[in-house]
């Protein structure tokens, strides 16, 4: 029997089953059968039946309470995805190396943690490192707090609930309705910065990636004596440059496609 054809040529099935996915996604990463239909319009019988093959492949589980989330296979895609996307990135990252002198990053916001998916390293001796794949929670990054400061206040509010708030060093913010108020005025100004907050005598900027396929934000990071605030000042529109550029890119090549 040959499988539906939908509108666009493609495979209906498979279309719906992917919009399922998104629909758990966009509830949090777990619903029930009745709000899925309800939020993607497709008939009980078919939630049903897409639902018991995505629990039978692994990317859907269904919970004690018989609610469905998104299941853990779900995890190795997303991940090799990132590093993906940190690898067609990377040229943007090695223009921003030559503009800036400091190195570059690439990170993305992935389960509550961001995850560093591309670097650029300094040409500089004493230079930054992080290494592609290392996870750190966001409030304590700039890359972080690029990020937080475009999603709603309570999305952030759950996520720092589930997290935490942890003191890396002196200068970490650790008072959820303090960091609120600094996350607004990061979202004015456009950037954001770790003053010493994830490694004392490090001073990292970072600008959020519009339209990425999750999250991200691109950022310079270095010594402070090197990366003053006055550097800052001038440093700062050429990585809004950048994350304008990679979000431009995104868009005309659709990598989520």
């Amino acid at each position: 029997m040959a499988p539906e054809r939908s509108g666009n040529g493609g495979v209906q099935s498979l279309q719906r089953a992917f919009e399922l996915l998104e629909r758990l996604a966009d509830a949090g990463g777990e619903a029930s059968l009745s709000e899925l239909a309800t939020s993607s319009g497709l008939p009980m019988p078919t939630i049903h039946r897409l639902i018991r093959t995505l629990v039978a492949l692994g990317y859907v589980r269904q919970n004690t309470n018989r609610r469905y989330a998104l299941g853990a296979r779900l995890i190795r895609l997303g991940e090799n995805a990132s590093l993906q996307f940190g690898t067609w990135a990377r040229p943007l990252l090695a223009e921003l190396v030559d503009e800036v002198g400091e190195t570059a990053n690439l990170a993305v916001l992935e389960r509550d943690e961001v995850v560093y998916v591309s670097q650029v390293p300094s040409k500089h001796s004493m230079r930054m490192f992080t290494e592609v794949g290392r996870r750190l929670l966001p409030h304590g990054t700039g890359v972080g707090k690029a990020i937080l400061a475009g999603l709603p206040a309570e999305e952030v509010r759950a996520l720092l609930g589930r997290t935490g708030m942890p003191s890396y060093t002196e200068h970490t913010h650790t008072d959820v309705d303090k960091f609120l108020r600094h996350l607004a005025r990061i979202a004015k100004q456009g950037y954001a910065l770790d003053e010493s907050e994830q490694e004392l005598g490090v001073r990292c900027l970072a600008v959020p990636v519009e339209g990425a396929p999750t999250p991200a934000a691109v950022s310079v990071s270095g010594p402070e004596g090197r990366l003053t605030k006055e550097a800052v000042t001038r440093i700062a529109p050429v990585v809004q440059r950048i994350a304008s550029e990679l979000s431009e890119q995104l868009s005309s090549h659709d990598l989520t496609a």
